[in-house]
């Protein structure tokens, strides 16, 4: 953090910054008073604006220091000589330290989805850059581009894309300023707004409609997603050791993406799933089925369905031969949501049962499809005004 200090010897100010992850200090002439204090704090700020535009010079600023050739000799050099000589790596060599520390801790597929993010747009961008020197104008300049629309396309990236990109790179960068003492240029850097996601959930009525007409061997892996909200990795690796009829519950352990079995989205999503009667009809008609193979609902062979199978063989066929509006077969899951709350269920209840490890996601989401749950009609109110006037009327008789 830049500030204005006082040698103890002299009592002279001087000012103590860092620049491209060097620690700098320039002594001035200047005593230790309130006034000369304000005048080298008026520099630091300007200074610092021109770092976070990335028009900074040192010369500019300081141009008897020695430091002015130094800085001069790093510009001279290749990214990887300044990066032997500072000890601070390019992006592109610290990523590979990055990822041999963290792979361990992410899930298969999440590092594949990384992987592909720094191989697309952000080694061929920051690659052979010194990571020290991306500033915050480096940041926003990469923000805008990849909010353009994209070469052999008619639309721009989605906000929610832009920011996947930018949390993934943030989290790097952030590690990399802790460890070799630098500010991040991500601190004062906000993602892009995202627009709210609308759901899309079925009616009983549109649920009943699908389970009468799906061909019987989906009968009761449809029955199970309406009625449980399981996500599609966590149906497709439901092995039958996680169901518990006798306590008549479903243990969420695992999730099958990618061809993998993987640990759960999260650990909240390793949870407990209490069967209501669809449910466990579903799951003991089912094991009639396939009670004899590992996986609860699997292929001829026994090994778990693929949900890009389900949706284009049967889900979204299904959809067409009904008349109904093509949805994201995870709508099943806010679909038993809607239900639970219609009827009253316990809040708290149900976001144990969604792997939400609070109510607040909850209502967020869902609370315009139980309106006699939130009391968004104003009755709630008329009815505690009409008590209030009948207790005094009862005062007044």
């Amino acid at each position: 953090m830049a500030s204005v200090r006082a040698r103890k010897e002299t009592n002279k100010l001087y000012l103590d910054f860092r620049f491209e992850g060097i620690r700098c200090r320039e002594q001035t002439l200047l005593d230790d008073t309130p006034t000369n204090r304000k005048k080298l704090e008026a520099l630091l700020k300007r200074m610092d604006a021109a770092m976070t535009l990335g028009q900074f010079n040192y010369a500019d600023f300081f141009p008897g220091s020695p430091m002015v050739a130094r800085f001069a000799q790093r510009e001279q050099c290749s990214d990887e000589h300044r990066a032997s000589v500072d000890g601070v790596p390019t992006v592109g060599v610290f990523k590979e330290t990055w990822f041999h520390e963290m792979m361990p801790t992410w899930r298969k597929s999440y590092s594949k989805g990384v992987v592909q993010i720094f191989d697309t747009h952000i080694i061929p961008r920051f690659g052979d850059k010194v990571i020290s020197h991306i500033t915050k104008a480096d940041i926003l300049d990469f923000r805008a581009s990849l909010a353009k629309v994209q070469p052999g396309k008619d639309k721009s990236r989605a906000p929610s894309t832009v920011n996947k990109i930018l949390k993934v790179f943030r989290l790097m960068m952030n590690e990399a300023a802790d460890r070799f003492d630098f500010n991040s240029p991500f601190n004062t850097v906000a993602l892009l707004k995202e627009p709210k996601k609308d759901i899309h959930p079925f009616t009983i009525e549109e649920v009943n409609q699908i389970l009468t007409t799906v061909r019987p061997d989906f009968h009761n892996y449809f029955k199970l997603r309406f009625f449980s909200g399981m996500r599609s990795g966590e149906v497709a690796g439901l092995r039958w050791k996680f169901v518990d009829f006798e306590r008549k519950q479903i243990l969420i352990r695992e999730t099958y993406v990618d061809g993998r079995v993987e640990y759960t989205k999260n650990d909240g999503s390793q949870r407990v799933i209490d069967m209501t009667l669809p449910i466990e009809e579903s799951l003991r008609a089912q094991w009639e089925v396939s009670g004899e193979q590992d996986y609860v609902f699997c292929t001829r062979h026994g090994q778990p369905l693929d949900n890009h199978n389900v949706c284009n063989r049967v889900w979204y066929p299904l959809l067409r031969h009904l008349g109904l509006a093509k949805r994201r077969l995870y709508e099943t899951r806010h679909t038993a949501a809607t239900f639970w709350l219609a009827a009253g269920e316990n809040p708290e209840w149900i976001a144990r049962q969604l792997g939400h490890t609070s109510t607040e996601m909850l209502f967020t989401i869902y609370s315009r499809y139980v309106p006699n749950l939130t009391r968004q009609d104003g009755s709630a109110f008329e009815q505690m005004l009409l008590a209030q006037r009948a207790k005094e009327a009862s005062h007044v008789h």
